[in-house]
């Protein structure tokens, strides 16, 4: 091949900006595709990841001559190279799923022959009930009214934290969380705390006033929520549960909002109150959610109302609690008639 030729097979400049704009695009497409869906914001967080390794690893080839081979290739590096587990292998798996599919629309097919990541047992951690009133007692206000409804209802943490006034019914006892998925379920407000929740509502209420007061935007409202209610974001009833301390100011609109409490700000009082009641465990705020589980199921609770209360889509995944608890035996067998 001569100098000529060579040159000429090469990548000009302007082919390598043409690129750079198609990504540039092709991550903007992304995230109007994860919002269109009303997706959360950690799940384009988490796409967006997988999608930038995935053009890293592919040397930021053309995204319109990507292929299956170049999936095949990614996730098997994942597995051998970098070692990830198999939930991670998953997770990059369907962020390129969706990339393919909604981003460059066309399908990748079936992956055959990629290094599967190996899945390691996993058993939760799980706290005893002197245990969990020792992290309990070892928070302040309000995070120790999180973490009462974090092992008392059994939430994940964003469920917890999203919870605004309107899911509160005290009259019938029962509390809506909205689930991932856009799930949505009912379960049992623990009547020990209700006091305390009742006398936080009054707290929120009295901050409100402030708010109104002080002639602010309102509570962040998602999911188009205020276009289709509108002012609720100023409505009592669609205030945060669990506000933030200070208001955030939007400076494209602005507007000074009210968030609510901070996701890493709860973790970290948790932390904290699990090095102070000197536990050998390596507890979250998730362990409360695997402890809730377990404890019902220790009470006897069939595995199917757990199921629901927790918001499972799949019983498999609620199973996973049957190896937390003491198996027992009965040394003798009884018929139902006499139970």
């Amino acid at each position: 091949m001569t100098d000529k030729s060579a040159k000429n097979s090469a990548p000009s400049p302007a082919g390598n900006l043409n690129v750079r704009q198609l990504w540039i695009e092709a991550f903007s497409t992304l995230a109007d595709e994860i919002k269109v869906r009303h997706y959360s914001p950690k799940t384009l967080k988490s796409y967006r990841y997988w999608a930038i390794q995935f053009q890293t690893f592919t040397n930021s080839k053309n995204p319109e001559l990507l292929d299956s081979n170049d999936v095949k290739r990614f996730l098997t590096y994942q597995a051998v190279e970098r070692n990830v587990s198999a939930s991670s292998q998953n997770l990059a798996f369907n962020a390129l799923l969706f990339f393919y599919r909604h981003v460059l629309g066309k399908e990748f097919g079936k992956i055959d022959g990629v290094v599967r990541a190996k899945k390691r047992p996993y058993i939760p951690v799980v706290l005893s009930k002197n245990e969990v009133h020792l992290v309990l007692d070892n928070l302040s206000y309000p995070y120790d009214l999180v973490g009462k409804l974090l092992y008392g209802c059994g939430l994940r943490l964003f469920e917890g934290l999203n919870l605004r006034i309107n899911n509160f019914n005290f009259d019938a006892g029962i509390l809506t969380v909205h689930g991932k998925g856009k799930k949505v379920r009912t379960v049992p407000i623990p009547e020990i705390v209700a006091p305390e929740l009742k006398a936080h509502m009054d707290r929120v209420y009295n901050l409100h006033q402030i708010d109104l007061a002080d002639n602010y935007d309102g509570a962040f409202m998602f999911d188009r929520l205020e276009k289709k209610y509108k002012g609720a974001g100023k409505e009592f009833i669609w205030q945060w549960f669990f506000p933030a301390k200070s208001l955030t100011f939007v400076k494209e609109l602005k507007e000074n909002r009210r968030y609510h409490l901070h996701d890493t700000h709860v973790q970290r009082a948790i932390k904290k109150a699990v090095g102070k009641a000197r536990l050998t465990k390596r507890a979250t705020a998730h362990t409360f959610r695997h402890t809730y589980a377990s404890h019902l199921l220790e009470a006897n609770y069939d595995i199917r109302t757990i199921q629901e209360l927790l918001g499972h889509s799949d019983v498999r995944t609620t199973m996973i609690y049957t190896h937390t608890v003491r198996s027992r035996t009965l040394k003798e067998s009884k018929s139902p008639l006499d139970f």
